[in-house]
């Protein structure tokens, strides 16, 4: 059932003009007081557009009038609220609780389609004594830089026809608009999820091109893979925490400083999960004692999550299922891996009665678009284990 009153609408027209009444519309779907599945688009066109009857009879497949004689009436109001209601069912869908991977990691802004984000090496804590008389030394003596890859440009086209209005078609609109929201979601995710698995190895440092994970010195700078490791209870977190605690700075041989607060796991270690991460009371023991240890304080508050994707992506890139089923990642993943975006999600309309609107009857066009890329700005920060 429909929860707008039209006639009030129009009422509301009347009296407070329509740019009020489309401005307090607007303002009513950002804010979720109504939702896209509230509205009717015939109705809206009925109540926004002067005349709103009569248009609408002209969009009528048998009527003898053409749609272009009805160019000259003013449309505008009815197309952007039209717009905001399908921008809010794309956003929906796109902003899903089911794309967890992108909801982990952190967003850089940028305007460029490549990226190169400096930093500053870091100097032995002993050298910044500083003698009477003496200069102080400057910090970041050799520059860092971490090259991102190229951006890349999605989106897809919801189109609203002369029928989705004149039979009131609404719901169909908004499906579609859904779906649109869930296939650019969809992609943005996996494209992701790609990079925290270590299916695309991106990271560039100073030039030099290096895979997200190693399991072993030999093959790689750092150790952040732990093979054999399938997550089963708490000794399996402790020893990638391990690998956290033997992470240093090349340049100083400190510790590097983090918070492994995240885990992202498979579907199927979801139970699992919960008995390793919200336990109660263990036995801890040694050779003189055992001990009844809360591991909710010695595990902290690790935020946990499963990704369906995420076990798809690894089995689309070649790991068999039982294997990727055991997959498992701890880490501090805003700190690992961000989004870099040239524009986020982004939904704009085109002109009335173009081309389209003769040789196809489509009324208006709303494309939606975002552009990115996924990127690694430190791979030690989060550590990859295997069963």
């Amino acid at each position: 059932m429909k929860s707008i009153n039209y006639r009030e609408l129009k009422r509301r027209v009347e009296l407070d003009g329509l740019k009020k009444t489309t401005e307090h519309l607007t303002e009513a779907i950002d804010n979720r007081q109504l939702l896209p599945e509230d509205f009717s688009l015939r109705d809206l066109a009925e109540a926004l557009i002067p005349d709103g009857s009569e248009w609408v009879r002209t969009l009528d497949p048998c009527g003898t009038m053409s749609l272009t004689e009805s160019e000259g009436v003013d449309s505008t109001a009815f197309m952007n609220v039209t717009g905001r209601i399908i921008s809010a069912k794309i956003r929906e869908s796109y902003e899903q609780e089911s794309f967890v991977a992108s909801k982990l990691i952190s967003t850089i802004p940028s305007r460029l389609s490549r990226e190169r984000i400096p930093g500053v090496s870091r100097i032995n804590s002993d050298a910044m004594q500083v003698q009477e008389g003496m200069p102080y030394p400057n910090a970041g003596v050799a520059e860092e830089y971490i090259d991102t890859p190229e951006t890349s440009k999605h989106g897809l086209i919801v189109p609203v026809t002369r029928e989705a209005v004149f039979f009131d078609q609404t719901g169909l609109v908004l499906k579609r608009a859904s779906e649109v929201g869930e296939i650019l979601g969809a992609n943005r995710e996996k494209r992701i999820l790609d990079v925290i698995l270590g299916v695309t190895n991106t990271y560039s440092l100073n030039g030099t091109a290096y895979n997200t994970y190693y399991a072993t010195s030999d093959n790689g700078p750092w150790v952040n893979k732990l093979t054999a490791n399938e997550l089963e209870d708490w000794t399996d977190v402790d020893a990638a925490e391990q690998l956290f605690n033997a992470m240093c700075d090349d340049a100083t041989g400190d510790p590097i400083l983090m918070n492994p607060n995240t885990v992202l796991l498979m579907p199927g270690k979801r139970f699992a999960a919960a008995q390793v991460f919200y336990p109660g009371a263990v036995s801890l023991s040694n050779a003189s004692r055992t001990q009844e240890v809360s591991l909710k304080n010695l595990l902290g508050d690790y935020r946990v999550e499963t990704s369906a994707y995420a076990y798809r992506r690894l089995i689309s890139s070649g790991v068999a299922a039982a294997d990727a089923a055991k997959y498992w990642f701890i880490g501090d993943f805003r700190r690992a891996f961000a989004y870099v975006e040239n524009w986020g999600l982004t939904v704009s309309r085109s002109s009335a009665y173009s081309e389209a609107s003769f040789s196809q009857d489509i009324l208006v066009r709303y494309k939606a678009s975002e552009r990115g890329v996924p990127a690694v700005l430190d791979p030690r920060c989060v550590v990859c284990c295997t069963g």
